[in-house]
């Protein structure tokens, strides 16, 4: 195995890199996305409140393959070229944020309603003390289920493997296909992966106790 991997080092640095660009830009967008439906699907507007739920429902029950095959082979067709990179991470940043919405809708609710109309009361405005007083409280309550979230986006960055991505995965099966070697080559893949998710994993449960 550790033959295998000198042999291609280079292949499987190339796929860790993708790998991690993917992740940190899914996770970046489907946090600030997944945010921004979860405070629609608590306002006031029943409009915008059923944009929010049609769009969670939509992404969260559709798999994430499908919604990324949508774009790389459709919208290339009928709208603008886009490699497998860029169709996989809109695909998994939109099927994310999904289920981020859920969770940091569920901190938001779960905040004393009194924090907002103590905030009001003191002259701030509805964004600004839902920026500065819910939100912090909101996304101290939802650590656990959002480490969890980002810990599934790193996995699931492997749908890129199926759009020509270059990720992870993707060049794993490069190397079992031409050197053969099936076991090794995945086993190599699954540490891989294991150095991306074990450190997030420990963080966010360090973060969960720092901020008990």
């Amino acid at each position: 195995m550790i033959t295998l991997f000198m042999n291609n080092w280079q292949t499987y640095l190339t796929g860790f890199w993708n790998t991690i660009l993917c992740s940190v830009l899914a996770l970046i967008f489907s946090l600030v996305i997944g945010s921004a439906f979860a405070i629609m699907e608590i306002l006031p507007n029943k409009v915008l409140r059923i944009i929010a739920h049609i769009y969670i429902e939509i992404f969260r029950n559709i798999p994430l393959l499908v919604i990324a095959m949508f774009f790389y082979i459709v919208i290339p067709q009928y709208v603008m070229k886009m490699d497998g990179f860029t169709a996989g991470t809109i695909g998994l940043t939109l099927y994310t944020s999904s289920f981020i919405a859920e969770t940091v809708r569920a901190g938001i609710q779960a905040v004393d309603s009194g924090q907002m109309e103590g905030a009001r009361a003191n002259g701030l405005t509805y964004w600004q003390a839902m920026r500065y007083i819910v939100l912090p409280q909101a996304y101290k309550l939802v650590i656990p289920p959002l480490g969890n979230q980002f810990i599934n986006l790193v996995k699931n960055s492997s749908v890129l493997a199926f759009l020509a991505g270059f990720d992870l995965m993707y060049q794993g099966q490069s190397v079992a296909s031409t050197t053969f070697q099936t076991f090794s080559a995945y086993i190599i893949v699954g540490i891989f992966y294991l150095i991306i998710t074990l450190p997030l994993s420990y963080y966010m449960r360090y973060l969960e106790k720092k901020m008990v």
